[in-house]
């Protein structure tokens, strides 16, 4: 199994030894959507669904998803996320809310999957808001489109 670093040479999953690592400033966006109903994302931007503020919901849970993706993710290492920022756009065009979220820390390993479980988790609880109304719900494209720092430098969605 070799070049995948969460096996050890008999093939056994284990945690990556990083204690070797340098401590560099690191950070990842992450992106991806949920498509739905235009009435849906109507009730949504009008601010009507009965459960609240959808938006403001999903992206608080983003927030506290990345926050526990070591938790989430079995070999994920919990780290000192330094900051989330998380956005939500409603797309007319899709229809649907496209979602952003990018991740930092000074440490040493990267948040490229706190910045896909922000994303997803927001996504996840933009459907549980309205799946009452729309069961159809798609999440998808959900991608990292940015990381930069460590050993293996930038990456950039082209």
């Amino acid at each position: 199994m070799s070049g995948l670093t969460h096996f050890d040479a008999t093939g056994n999953a284990h945690m990556v030894d990083v204690s070797d690592k340098a401590v560099t400033s690191r950070v990842a966006t992450a992106k991806g959507h949920i498509r739905m109903a235009p009435e849906t994302l109507a009730m949504i931007t009008e601010n009507r669904a009965k459960k609240g503020d959808v938006l403001a919901v999903a992206q608080l849970a983003g927030i506290m998803g990345a926050k526990e993706t070591a938790r989430l993710i079995p070999l994920c290492h919990p780290l000192p996320i330094t900051k989330v920022a998380l956005t939500l756009e409603p797309d007319e065009s899709l229809p649907g809310v496209q979602i952003t979220a990018t991740v930092k820390t000074t440490g040493q390993t990267g948040v490229e999957m706190e910045a896909l479980t922000a994303v997803s988790v927001a996504a996840l609880t933009v459907y549980d808001m309205v799946k009452a109304v729309d069961k159809a719900m798609e999440i998808g494209a959900t991608r990292v489109v940015l990381k930069d720092g460590g050993k293996s430098g930038r990456y950039e969605e082209k």
